[in-house]
């Protein structure tokens, strides 16, 4: 169902470091109402990790040597047998830069050590199952179908310091503009 809901499309390209924000009425289930992260995207294909999407594990329970009690997120449908994470720890070597102050992966025994030790706090790293990937040419076509909005990101806080049930909102409001009425549209129409 998308109406004429990107009459006037926002013109931003995706690319590493860009924010996907789902339009309001994607029905799949696997992205609705989400906002993911690119990681990467170039001819070959696209991949990210959606932020905004608990699951009901703990990390603990995956990796019983990681004093983590918090919940990992689902980075996507694809590999969710897969473990990444995302932190703003600058200085973790073999961290890869994504965004601002976004890394993803590292040297793991210093992530590890860091943890056990104080020295790296939980709430400066998301732990992932899956990521989100597409193949050549098929993020573009979910654009042209009106999928996603593509926009920049801002800063780490809306990713670190907002609740996930209130990322989606957070970030379309962000946008400002039209985006802050999208942010508003009821999950399902019918109910309005």
């Amino acid at each position: 169902m998308n109406f004429d809901f990107f009459k006037y499309r926002n013109k931003i390209q995706p690319e590493k470091g860009r924010l996907l924000i789902s339009e309001p009425f994607l029905n799949d289930p696997n992205f609705e109402r989400t906002v993911v992260l690119l990681c990467e995207h170039n001819q070959d294909g696209s991949f990210g990790f959606i932020l905004n999407k608990p699951s009901i594990v703990k990390v603990s329970d995956i990796i019983s040597d990681l004093a983590v009690e918090g919940m990992a997120y689902v980075g996507g449908p694809v590999q969710q047998d897969t473990l990444h994470y995302l932190h703003r720890l600058s200085h973790l070597p073999e961290a890869n830069r994504i965004a601002n102050s976004v890394y993803w992966g590292g040297d793991f025994d210093e992530l590890q050590s860091g943890i056990e030790l104080g020295t790296i706090v939980e709430a400066d790293v998301r732990f992932f199952l899956g990521y989100s990937g597409w193949g050549a040419g098929q993020l573009e076509e979910e654009l042209d179908q009106d999928s996603w909005i593509v926009c920049d990101f801002v800063d780490d806080e809306l990713f670190f310091d907002t609740a996930p049930d209130q990322m989606w909102k957070k970030a379309l409001n962000n946008m400002g503009g039209r985006f802050t009425v999208y942010a508003n549209y009821p999950i399902d129409p019918n109910l309005n």
